[in-house]
């Protein structure tokens, strides 16, 4: 596949079309993310064009680790350990079995090999809330349902990352028995937390000898891309580091390491840098959805999104039912809302190019995962709003008793 290099002219065009999408989708209540899609698949029909390509590498050295980090310093840790049993519960058991229901349905209905059917089933169990979070944010969503949604996609990328990887080990020839397969679970999961706080650790022990905002931000930026970069090197989840490396910024990094006017600074810079990534992500989305080899695969690509609904709802439903007698129970509108919000994005589609040459499947598995994520973004993402509205979880108007009151540290 051609990859562009990124000069300042796509750069400066990229930029100014995403301010262009934001002030139009914000007059009409539109999700950006759905605007800058749309704007990326008209670019791609114009002589202007994007000359870049959607590439594993772009998302994952350059757009990945913001969108990541700046999620990550919003979540308060208090809370967040409060949900972690629930929140590793749906990461794990729930995300494999959407990925199994999805692979074996791929499998069966559509007579993908089983290899291309678990990588697709892994790959596309990965969510990205972005349009969701900022539909919350507008609506002032409570703030436990707002916490889950968003942990529950951080922690359940790092989970399908870690699954990929362990099938391009099979797709390369390894032989994993059972304990290979724990281990090496264990060792790219723990060493990417690991390694995550101890370059976010360092790097605050550093910042808590300066106040000058401007080499706090550049800290919080070398904690952001280094812990990923490292984990990765180390071949650990760069994911899982990452979200690690931020939590212990948002949380304890304002506790002395970073100045009260850094604070601020360090914030508003990432809100930046993650708009920006998203920017760039769903306009060469946008771009990818306008190539005339998708229309070949629609058919498939409809039996590959109900699957991906299906193994949404099993990854949901079932899991959170478990803990229906427990203080982390959730109502069930909470529930439908982390069904629905469910959303597939560039990690899915990053993994899916990252698929290797020789799993058969590997053009179709890309051309299907561009389509489910653009329903995703489309059907789901626009209608978000309204569900919430029909759910009465909108302003405030919140039902009774439903939900623990969250504090934001933040």
């Amino acid at each position: 596949m051609h990859e562009a290099p990124l000069d300042f002219t796509t750069l400066g065009l990229v930029l100014f079309v995403a301010m262009l999408v934001a002030i139009g989708t914000r007059r009409i209540n539109m999700p950006y993310s759905v605007g800058l899609v749309i704007a990326g698949f008209i670019l791609a029909l114009t002589p202007v064009g994007i000359d870049l390509q959607l590439t594993p590498a772009i998302v994952f050295q350059l757009l990945l680790p913001p969108l990541v980090f700046e999620a990550a310093i919003q979540i308060p840790w208090k809370n967040f350990r409060r949900e972690l049993p629930l929140l590793l519960t749906l990461v794990t058991v729930g995300v494999g079995l959407a990925a199994a229901l999805v692979a074996v349905g791929m499998h069966y209905l559509v007579g993908w090999g089983w290899l291309g059917a678990a990588f697709f089933g892994v790959l596309i169990a990965a969510t990205d809330p972005v349009s969701v979070i900022a539909t919350f944010k507008e609506n002032k969503v409570d703030h436990r349902l707002h916490l889950l949604v968003e942990s529950e996609s951080l922690l359940n990328d790092g989970v399908a990352a870690l699954l990929f990887a362990l099938l391009v080990g099979v797709a390369a020839g390894a032989g994993l028995g059972p304990a290979e397969v724990g281990l090496d679970l264990l060792r790219i999961a723990g060493g990417g937390v690991l390694v995550g706080l101890l370059v976010a650790g360092v790097l605050l022990v550093i910042a808590g000898r300066t106040e000058d905002k401007l080499v706090e931000i550049s800290l919080t930026m070398l904690a952001a891309y280094g812990s990923f970069l490292a984990a990765e090197h180390f071949h650990m989840s760069g994911v899982l580091a990452t979200v690690a490396a931020g939590i212990l910024v948002g949380n304890y990094g304002w506790l002395g390491s970073i100045s009260d006017e850094g604070r601020g600074a360090v914030l508003s810079f990432w809100d930046y840098a993650a708009f920006v990534a998203n920017s760039f992500v769903f306009i060469l989305i946008g771009d990818g959805e306008a190539s005339p080899s998708l229309l070949a695969a629609i058919p498939v690509a409809v039996i590959a999104t109900l699957l991906s609904l299906g193994g949404r709802a099993v990854a949901v439903y079932p899991v959170t039912f478990a803990f229906i007698r427990t203080k982390l129970a959730i109502p069930f509108r909470y529930k439908h809302v982390l069904f629905w919000g469910g959303l597939r994005g560039a990690l899915s589609l990053a993994l899916a190019l990252l698929i290797p040459e020789s799993v058969p499947e590997r053009e179709a598995i890309i051309s299907a995962t561009f389509l489910v994520v653009a329903f995703s973004l489309f059907v789901q993402g626009i209608t978000m709003p309204w569900v919430l509205r029909k759910l009465d979880l909108v302003r405030g108007h919140f039902p009774p008793h439903e939900g623990q009151p969250v504090e934001d540290v933040h």
